[in-house]
């Protein structure tokens, strides 16, 4: 059985979670960024 379609996977398998883990940290710091600059403007 060729080895190829498993490094493959788990190649698409770490990039996409990855991808997936930048964007919700990008969300996490605009909504953090959004409630100190309220905090701040109080």
């Amino acid at each position: 059985m060729n080895h190829w379609s498993f490094v493959i996977a788990a190649y698409v398998i770490t990039l996409g979670l990855t991808g997936v883990l930048l964007l919700l940290s990008w969300r996490w710091m605009r909504r953090a960024e959004a409630q100190a600059e309220s905090a701040a403007r109080r």
